[in-house]
């Protein structure tokens, strides 16, 4: 699970308060896909109960979770960085409560308002880079084998 508690807590309180008033809560079954690699990112989410596991495809296997988001966390960054498709799939693994988010609206507000864009561009870079991070320990995890402490691509 990510290390980030809460993207809000990172956010000034003006822009907390402006992204809020973009918001409305929404429900996801657990087993729901919420969305998939290369789709067009057009809404994004803060995690209000419930988790969500992050994945990968994995050509001629299962898809690959990278991370598990829960309480407080951002869920999805693409919809910030053009071309604005999600760089990962996304499926609730328990049942899921959030703030959903219009992408475009919240793009429009931040270049209405450059505090805000800075406040909620910090905190998604800090959301990235904490999920880069996750990944790479992930696909370590996935791809060494055991013991070895190289990994597989490496190994010969």
């Amino acid at each position: 699970m990510s290390t980030m508690h809460s993207i809000l807590e990172q956010m000034t309180l003006e822009a907390r308060e402006s992204l809020l008033a973009h918001s409305h809560q929404v429900t996801f079954p657990a087993g729901t896909r919420i969305f998939k690699e290369r789709q067009r990112a057009e809404k994004f989410w803060i995690i209000e109960c419930g988790t969500v596991d992050l994945d990968t495809r994995v050509p001629g296997h299962k898809d690959a979770v990278i991370d598990t988001l829960g309480y407080g966390e951002l869920l999805g960054w693409s919809w910030m960085v053009p071309p604005y498709s999600w760089r990962l799939g996304a499926t609730a693994s328990r049942v899921v409560i959030a703030l959903e988010f219009d992408a475009a609206a919240v793009r429009q507000l931040c270049k209405e308002d450059s505090a805000v864009g800075r406040s909620v561009s910090i905190a998604v870079a800090a959301v990235i880079a904490d999920r880069l991070d996750s990944t790479r320990t992930r696909l370590l995890d996935l791809f060494t084998p055991h013991g070895s402490g190289t990994p597989l691509a490496y190994a010969r």
